[in-house]
């Protein structure tokens, strides 16, 4: 058996293609039972993200070619296009990457952690889709327990390295508490809705958005059970917030250092935490000068971050050593499978040829011959019939003239470690 992965990711194809090999979840379920039909395919895994498309395969006949026709015809693409954009790995290359991908090595994001829970549906879907035997099934389970290794035993993970998910992480180094801390947002986009997401992993639950557009501050406090204001509410509710985080696309700043100040005054001095993700900035920087005013620019985040990525990098260094050696281990535990198996079918094999050479002696002395005679024949037809694959691998070895090859064979058998005397 082979194992293949053929992949198209981001650093490999434009987010056009990658949109066009997707697999949505309908159609993965298709997807699995087309593929289960292809000839030598045994085994296999669709992981789909907005950023990879990778089947990983247990084929056969390691036919890369099959697959990509396979794809191009399912997503009804040019098997070119499909080919140019796209990468092929087998075995322990293969094995590799699917650890890497798992471990957050191979991600948009260096150490991201969603991705491993995205591989681990995709090894649920396919085995709920009758295409997991004992092979696929010790590799993944392998794969997750390396990953769950990479995040503890490694810092890939322990940095913010994102401006939304450091402003929260900053958050959460000033106040102890940080679930007990309320929060303002300001804005409604991408941003700030990163932001939410990273407030409620923390367990904040006192949250409210303001924003110019009521309707899209509505959509988004829906998700999170927020309150919801106008930018006009704002200098009236500050004081009810410890942190404040905006994030909007206003050309002039929107809180002001006295607006801070007569919040500061009404929260008779407990700090506050503010935050401005804007460029241009919604939060006038002489807030600074309050002495229980902590503000951050997104500047002051993009050097958290550049430092943090630069440890991720560091981490992902430690991480690869990890991998390198459990997918050794693997492929060693892969590969004694393989020799079991031949070891299986040669024992198999032999007492099946001593089976039928013991069933033809009975029948001679049911029928009367000589017992002498009968147990002569049967240790000589045993004996013959036993010796003689490794004889015809003695002589193979000893017409190719390979020291090395003659040696093991030689001290395999209990022989004399030189058999290059042995007739052709």
């Amino acid at each position: 058996m082979t194992l293949l992965a053929l992949g198209i990711n981001h650093k490999t194809a434009p987010v056009a293609l990658r949109e066009k090999v997707a697999f949505t979840p309908d159609s993965l379920v298709e997807a699995l039972a087309s593929l289960k039909k292809l000839e030598g395919v045994d085994e296999s895994v669709i992981v789909s993200t907005c950023n990879r498309t990778e089947l990983y395969v247990n084929t056969q006949n390691g036919d890369t070619d099959a697959l990509l026709h396979w794809l191009s015809r399912f997503h009804r693409l040019e098997v070119e296009e499909i080919a140019q954009n796209s990468y092929v790995l087998s075995q322990e290359d293969a094995v590799k990457h699917i650890m890497r991908v798992a471990s957050g090595l191979d991600s948009l994001i260096l150490g991201e952690p969603q991705i491993l829970g995205q591989v681990k549906q995709a090894f649920g879907d396919a085995k709920h889709s009758g295409m997991i035997n004992s092979e696929f099934d010790k590799l993944f389970q392998h794969t997750f327990s390396v990953a769950k290794r990479v995040r503890s035993e490694t810092e890939i993970g322990a940095n913010a390295v994102s401006v939304a998910y450091a402003a929260v992480q900053l958050a959460k180094h000033i106040f102890a508490e940080l679930p007990k801390r309320s929060v303002l947002l300001v804005g409604a986009g991408e941003t700030i809705e990163l932001v939410a997401q990273h407030l409620k992993e923390q367990g904040v639950s006192c949250l409210a958005v303001a924003n110019r557009t009521v309707a899209r501050a509505e959509a988004l406090a829906e998700t999170l059970d927020a309150s919801v204001y106008t930018l006009s509410q704002v200098p009236e509710h500050l004081k009810d917030f410890d942190i404040v985080i905006s994030s909007t696309a206003s050309q002039l700043p929107l809180i002001g250092k006295g607006m801070v100040e007569k919040a500061l005054r009404e929260r008779r001095n407990t700090p506050m935490f503010l935050v401005d993700l804007a460029v241009p900035r919604d939060i006038e920087p002489e807030v600074n000068e309050l002495g229980d005013a902590y503000l951050y620019t997104v500047d002051d985040l993009q050097h958290i971050v550049q430092k943090n990525l630069a440890n991720r990098e560091q981490a992902a260094q430690e991480a690869e050593k990890l991998i390198e050696k459990q997918a050794s281990d693997y492929l060693s535990w892969k590969h004694s499978q393989q020799s079991i198996d031949l070891v299986r079918q040669y024992r198999q094999k032999g007492m099946s040829q001593r089976d039928e050479i013991v069933e033809k002696a009975l029948v001679q002395l049911a029928e009367g011959k000589n017992a002498e005679a009968v147990i002569g024949e049967l240790a000589y037809k045993l004996t013959n019939t036993l010796l003689h694959p490794t004889t015809l691998a003695l002589r193979e070895a000893a017409m190719h003239d390979d020291p090395s090859l003659s040696r093991w064979l030689g001290q395999a058998l209990s022989l004399s470690d030189d058999i290059s005397d042995i007739k052709k």
